[in-house]
């Protein structure tokens, strides 16, 4: 019989696949990337990678034991661990190197951690990172988006958590645990002492395993500024991850380690963990691991490193969110890391008149279209499609080489150096144009496109 009267099959001739599209943050590479191969404007705010070079002691580190490559235990190396613990216990937490658990990346921590969860729902920030939702369903749990106190990004508010586990248990669900980030993605913001003991109070009263996701912890505008820990307050259901990715600029090196709490409790979920990490990564690679046991040791070089990059951070993300505000948009003063999340409300009817915007995906998407502009919308971290807010990523100004990006990790005012003024600027004029409702193409985005 000839092809063309080969009967349909009976049945799909594959499995259902899961529908599951590419993470939005690195979706967002992806498209500056596409953008610059097609020699289309581009102002990359999307993506949230630190934008320094790695300080050449941790690349002596890792060429050192580059000839490893032996699997080792898969809770990560004692000096690893090890130092590690010193870590953490530099901040207050003393830790047991038994019961810390390396990675390959905290964010695959993350997923073990959900994994090791037999039952029940997970309690998110709203808005949060985009892959806590995201790996959440994946292990078969309902996200549970709670959001935040005004101005305190990171953390679900108590009493709304509260509420969710009540509503969850009469529909016959139960919430197990809570996400919670300290400081924060998106919205570059610290939650305050009170909120964080208020929220273990509820974790303890309905018995909830907390995640602390502290991988931005190091990078606090305001070194002074104390960093509340959920370890303090309930030792005995937290978890604490941290990772190499942004303090030290290494996110494709991908190592993360988790701290699981004493007590009968942390050693069952050590054992869990470490059983779902021998079926999905077996060991982190063992080169990287020694960079990071030096990383962790935090020898006065690295320290000064951080310092540096701190400030840098602080600078620039300042710099962006008063450009923001000069634009009349509501936007909190960055308090960490290296975002700002606007939200350009006053300006709704305007974007609606000029162009039939009315939610957040639709103002990135003419954003990007319109000006190259990349930036995520908050739909994207669980807010409401109709909010007008987004969050902007700010180390892609420092520059497009490593040379221009040391030069601004040296800078006393990394706001006056060319390339980042000349962004900074437009970002202005984009927003300009956009704000005063322009149906057309005008000067700010003939110049934005040159």
């Amino acid at each position: 019989m000839s092809a063309q009267h080969t009967p349909a099959p009976s049945r799909p001739l594959h499995p259902p696949l899961r529908d599951l599209p590419v993470s939005p943050t690195l979706a967002a590479d992806d498209t500056i990337a596409r953008r610059r191969r097609e020699g289309l404007p581009v102002l990359p705010l999307g993506f949230g990678e630190a934008g320094i070079p790695i300080h050449p002691a941790l690349v002596r580190e890792l060429a050192s034991a580059a000839d490893r490559g032996a699997y080792g235990p898969v809770a990560g190396s004692a000096p690893l661990r090890a130092a590690a613990a010193g870590y953490w216990s530099r901040r207050g937490l003393p830790t047991d190197p038994g019961l810390v658990v390396c990675g390959p990346g905290s964010k695959a921590l993350l997923f073990g951690l959900l994994m090791s969860l037999t039952d029940g729902d997970v309690a998110i920030p709203a808005p949060s990172w985009v892959s806590y939702a995201a790996q959440a369903a994946l292990t078969g749990a309902k996200p549970v988006f709670i959001a935040t106190p005004p101005g305190e990004g990171g953390v679900p508010s108590p009493a709304l958590l509260a509420d969710a586990i009540v509503r969850a248990r009469s529909q016959g669900r139960s919430i197990r645990a809570v996400v919670v980030t300290l400081p924060d993605n998106p919205t570059g913001t610290l939650a305050s002492e009170a909120t964080v003991r208020r929220l273990c109070a509820v974790a303890r009263e309905h018995d909830l395993l907390i995640i602390s996701d502290e991988i931005y912890r190091d990078l606090v505008h305001d070194p002074a500024r104390k960093v509340p820990n959920p370890a303090s307050y309930a030792p005995e259901r937290t978890v604490v991850t941290t990772a190499l990715s942004k303090h030290l600029a290494a996110g494709g090196w991908r190592l993360g380690v988790a701290r699981l709490p004493d007590g009968p409790f942390g050693h069952a979920l050590r054992a869990s963990l470490l059983g779902v990490a021998s079926e999905m990564w077996s060991s982190a690679p063992a080169p990287i691991q020694q960079a990071a046991a030096y990383a962790f040791s935090e020898p006065p070089e690295l320290i000064t490193h951080v310092d540096r990059s701190r400030r840098l951070h602080a600078a620039i993300a300042r710099a962006v969110a008063d450009r923001f505000r000069q634009a009349e948009a509501r936007v909190r003063p960055p308090e960490a890391a290296f975002y700002v999340y606007p939200d350009l409300d006053p300006h709704r009817e305007t974007l609606r008149k000029a162009y039939g915007i009315a939610t957040a995906a639709e103002l990135c998407g003419h954003l990007l279209e319109r000006y190259g502009m990349c930036i995520l919308p908050g739909s994207a971290f669980g807010e409401p499609a109709e909010a007008l807010r987004f969050r902007v990523a700010t180390t892609r100004l420092y520059g497009e080489t490593d040379e221009q990006r040391l030069t601004a990790l040296a800078a006393l005012d990394p706001t006056a150096l060319p390339w980042v003024a000349e962004s900074l600027d437009r970002i202005s004029e984009i927003l300009t144009d956009l704000t005063a409702g322009a149906t057309k193409p005008g000067l700010h985005h003939a110049a934005a496109i040159a």
